[in-house]
């Protein structure tokens, strides 16, 4: 699910055909409400929320056209590709860097618009539980009906879930494994974007373990890190807040997230390596998704043994 958008621009996306007027009634009236609880057009959703929506037109639904994409044969193909699992339940995917995973404004191929591909005969269309950055890979939640979308949205919003990134970052940690306890906050920067900052009094809670697996001297860093909070862009302000951006991410670490040297060091090195967390059916299912071809490339360049991340 979205993080850190207003309820009306979330109906906005998912809904398009659903006027403007319609919403506010639903929302007046509680026919909408979020973990139980009536909301504005201008609450702000969480990863993890469960929204309760009445039956609406279908014409407004999120189901139609307006969110899919016009999907080629050999996209059909790619995203099949892209699947590490897949049960009755939920698919997982490997999600490549550079591909958003939801649509707007100029965007027009997306993970949702492709979705259609991995449907089986008679059942509804697979629905996003959660995000990753335009250019962040890995480990990717699709649940295949809408029940399974709510239980796996009060499993990440009860922090049930437990999420594994990996990173490159730029310099070294001290000490070498923490917890980032910095509470975020939105606000415009100096063009008037808004950006994620620290706010110690009035940001919201965001919690960060990390480790280091391996490092390059004193220029660089791979991190294990492990979100307990699922703000927008927690990752990367934490990891430039301890003055070790995550490499390639200038909108956080600026030149200081560049290496000199080092191919491809202006691409934001984040990586969803994997997740783990209770079946919706039943038991604990955990999906690992192996890096990227990007980063695997600096890797190599540097020297660092992929399997050294993994637990004895």
């Amino acid at each position: 699910m979205d993080s850190d958008i207003r309820v009306d621009r979330w109906f906005k996306r998912h809904f398009p055909g659903l006027k403007h007027g319609r919403l506010e009634k639903l929302l007046r009236t509680g026919q909408i409400r979020v973990d139980g609880r009536r909301v504005k057009s201008s609450t702000r959703l969480e990863e993890g929320q469960v929204i309760r929506i009445p039956p609406v037109d279908e014409n407004a639904g999120a189901r139609n056209d307006a969110t899919r994409c016009e999907t080629s044969s050999e996209d059909r193909e790619w995203i099949r590709s892209l699947v590490l699992h897949s049960d009755k339940d939920i698919i997982a995917l490997n999600k490549p860097p550079g591909v958003p995973v939801q649509g707007g404004r100029k965007v027009a191929r997306h993970i949702d618009g492709m979705l259609d591909a991995l449907v089986r005969p008679g059942e509804e269309r697979p629905r996003l539980v959660h995000r990753l950055d335009r250019d962040t890979s890995g480990v990717l939640l699709i649940a295949r009906r809408a029940d399974v979308a709510a239980s796996l949205g009060e499993i990440f919003r009860s922090r049930d879930a437990k999420k594994t990134y990996w990173a490159l970052v730029a310099g070294v940690p001290r000490p070498r494994e923490g917890t980032i306890n910095a509470p975020l906050i939105k606000r415009p920067d100096h063009t008037g974007q808004e950006k994620v900052v620290t706010d110690m009094e009035l940001g919201k809670s965001a919690i960060t373990d990390y480790q280091v697996i391996e490092n390059a001297g004193r220029k660089a860093a791979w991190l294990s890190l492990w979100p307990l909070t699922g703000r927008t862009h927690q990752l990367r302000v934490h990891c430039a807040a301890i003055g070790t951006p995550i490499v390639g991410d200038g909108k956080y670490g600026g030149e200081e997230s560049r290496l000199a040297g080092m191919p491809g060091s202006d691409q934001l090195h984040l990586h969803a390596r994997s997740i783990t967390l209770p079946h919706p059916s039943g038991g604990e299912l955990t999906v690992t998704a192996k890096l990227s071809e990007r980063m695997m490339k600096t890797w190599q360049f540097l020297g660092f043994d992929p399997n050294m991340g993994e637990p004895d």
